[in-house]
C-alpha cells in the first residue's frame, strides 16, 4: 500500500537527517529512505570517526611531551584496538541519538534503497520512491508532494590504484584498520590527506604525502599552505609536491611501491600500505534519475539556488551537487530547501562565508577570499597577521606555532577573508564566521574585549594589526 507524504528525503546523513527535523518543526509529514545507517558518511566514515581518532593521536602525541609541562610518564604505548573501540562508541552514540532525534520528530524511517520512479499510477510526476526493504519484505511505495536528494559521496579513486581494502585503501578502509602501519603513503595532500598524515604521524607511522598541485591544501591561503608544510616536515612527514604519478606502476609484495615524476626525475617510494585521498565523487547511480528531467552536469545534480532540480518538486543537496563537500554545507542546504518547500522565502547561501575546517595538528581554519583571491577580484587590500607565539595561553598551553590573518577592503573596511593555523582555531573559526555574517570590521573586532588569557585574543591583535596598531607584537 503506497503511503503518502509532503516530504521524502533520499539519503540521511547529516545533510538529510536535519532537513527531516526542520521540516517536521514546520509541520511537515515526513519520511527518510537510508540505505545503511542515519548519520552517513560523516557520522559513520567521515567527520566523527576521523577526528575520534585523530584526538587519541593528540592525546598520545601531548603524553610523549608531558615531560616539558612538568609531568614523570614511565611508559607511554599505543593500544590501537582500545583507539578503535573508542572511535565505535562514540559513533554508536551519537547514532542513537539521530535515532531518538527521528522519533521525537514523528519521522518515518525506512530502511533500504530508494528508487525515484517516473509518472505512474501513483503520481503524474515523477518522484514515487520505491524503497526496496532491507529486510527483504515488499517494496514500500512513497508517494511525496516533494523529494529531498540527500544521497552524498564515496571516495574518489586513480587508475593504476586500484582499491584492494588491504594494502591500497580510501579514508573508509583507513578508519577500519585493526592494527597501525609502520609506514604509509598518502596520494593527496587535500584535506582529508593533510589529516591523515597528521594523525599517522602522530601515532609513531612513517609518512609520506604525494601531492600533484604546487603545494598541499591547494585552496587555502598560500601562507597557512607554506606553515603546514614546515610543521608537518618538522614532525619527520615526508611531502612530495608538483609530483606526477607515473602509470602501470603500483606493486604489491609484502607492501606496496609506486613510482612518481617531479623536475623531470622519477622517484620510487615505498610503505605498508598506500591511502587514496583525492577527493570524493557523488553518489547518484541507482537512484532514478535516468526516469526524471533533472540534469546532470560533471558527475554531479544540477541545482538552483534554492537546491531545486529541473524537477521543481525535486531538491537536492549535499556532496551529491558537488560544490563544498562539507557536512555543515549540507546541513545548511538542507534546511534552506526546506524552507523553500514550506513557503519560508530563505535567503541563499553564499558559499564565500562559509568556514572550513582542517583538524590536523596544528589545525587550520579559514572563511572567505584567500589573499590571491581578493587580489585577483581586484581589492585593494589590508592585512593584519598576528602569532600565537604572542599569545599568552598558546604559551600556556604549549602549542605556539601558527597565526592568524586577516584580510581587510582597504575602501571599505569590509573583512575579505579570514584565515588562521595553531591550536584550536577549529573552534575559534566560528567568532570569524559570525563577524563575516554581522558585516563587522576589523576595527569592530579589535574593539571588542577578548577575555585574558584566552586563544581568542588573536582575534583582537590580529584585527588591530590590519593598521599597524598590534600591542603585543
Amino acid at each position: 500500500m503506497a503511503k503518502e507524504y509532503d516530504l521524502v528525503i533520499v539519503g540521511g546523513g547529516t545533510g538529510g537527517y536535519v532537513a527531516a527535523i526542520k521540516a517536521s518543526q514546520y509541520g511537515l509529514k515526513t519520511a527518510i529512505v537510508e540505505k545503511d545507517k542515519l548519520g552517513g558518511t560523516c557520522l559513520h566514515q567521515g567527520c566523527i570517526p576521523s577526528k575520534t581518532l585523530l584526538k587519541s593521536a593528540e592525546v598520545y602525541r601531548l603524553t610523549k611531551e608531558s615531560e616539558k609541562f612538568g609531568i614523570d610518564i614511565n611508559s607511554c604505548a599505543i593500544d590501537f584496538a582500545k583507539i578503535q573501540e573508542r572511535k565505535t562508541a562514540v559513533i554508536n552514540q551519537l547514532h542513537q541519538g539521530v535515532i531518538h532525534l527521528m522519533k521525537k520528530g514523528k519521522i518515518d524511517v525506512f530502511h533500504g534503497t530508494g528508487r525515484i520512479l517516473g509518472p505512474s499510477i501513483f503520481s503524474p510526476l515523477p518522484g514515487t520512491v520505491s524503497v526496496e526493504m532491507d529486510d527483504g519484505s515488499e517494496n514500500e511505495m512513497l508517494i511525496p508532494k516533494n523529494v529531498i536528494i540527500a544521497t552524498g559521496s564515496r571516495p574518489r579513486t586513480l587508475p593504476g590504484l586500484e582499491i584492494d581494502g588491504k594494502t591500497v585503501i580510501t579514508s573508509d578502509e583507513a578508519l577500519a584498520m585493526e592494527k597501525l602501519p609502520k609506514s604509509m603513503i598518502i596520494v593527496g595532500g587535500g584535506v582529508i590527506g593533510i589529516e591523515w598524515a597528521s594523525m599517522l604521524a602522530d601515532l609513531d607511522v612513517d609518512v609520506t604525502v604525494i601531492e600533484y598541485a604546487e603545494r598541499i591544501l591547494p585552496t587555502e591561503d598560500v601562507e597557512i599552505s607554506r606553515e603546514m608544510t614546515r610543521l608537518l616536515k618538522k614532525r619527520k612527514v615526508t611531502i612530495h609536491t608538483k609530483a606526477k604519478l607515473l602509470p602501470d606502476t603500483l606493486e604489491k609484495n609484502s607492501g606496496v611501491s609506486v613510482q612518481f615524476e617531479k623536475g623531470g626525475t622519477n622517484y620510487t617510494v615505498e610503505a605498508e600500505k598506500l591511502l587514496v585521498s583525492v577527493g570524493r565523487q557523488a553518489n547518484i547511480e541507482g537512484i532514478g534519475l535516468e526516469n526524471t528531467d533533472i540534469v546532470i552536469n560533471n558527475g554531479v545534480i544540477s541545482v538552483n539556488e534554492f537546491y531545486q532540480t529541473k524537477e521543481s518538486h525535486i531538491y537536492a543537496i549535499g556532496d551529491c551537487i558537488g560544490g563544498l563537500q562539507l557536512a555543515h554545507v549540507a546541513t545548511k542546504e538542507g534546511l534552506i530547501a526546506v524552507s523553500h518547500i514550506a513557503g519560508k522565502n530563505p535567503s541563499p547561501l553564499n558559499y564565500t562565508n562559509v568556514p572550513k575546517c582542517i583538524y590536523s595538528y596544528p589545525e587550520a581554519a579559514s572563511i572567505g577570499l584567500t589573499e590571491q583571491e581578493a587580489k585577483e577580484k581586484g581589492y585593494e587590500l589590508k592585512v593584519g597577521k598576528f602569532p600565537f607565539k604572542a599569545i599568552g595561553k598558546a604559551l600556556v598551553n604549549g602549542e605556539a606555532d601558527g597565526f592568524t590573518k586577516i584580510i581587510v577592503d582597504k575602501n571599505t573596511e569590509d573583512l575579505l577573508g579570514i584565515h588562521m593555523i595553531g591550536s584550536h582555531v577549529t573552534d575559534l573559526i566560528s567568532e570569524a564566521s559570525l563577524a563575516t555574517y554581522l558585516d563587522a570590521t576589523a576595527w569592530e573586532i579589535g574593539d571588542t574585549i577578548h577575555p585574558h588569557p584566552t586563544l581568542s585574543e588573536v582575534f583582537n591583535e590580529a584585527s588591530l594589526a590590519v593598521d599597524g596598531k598590534a600591542i603585543h607584537f
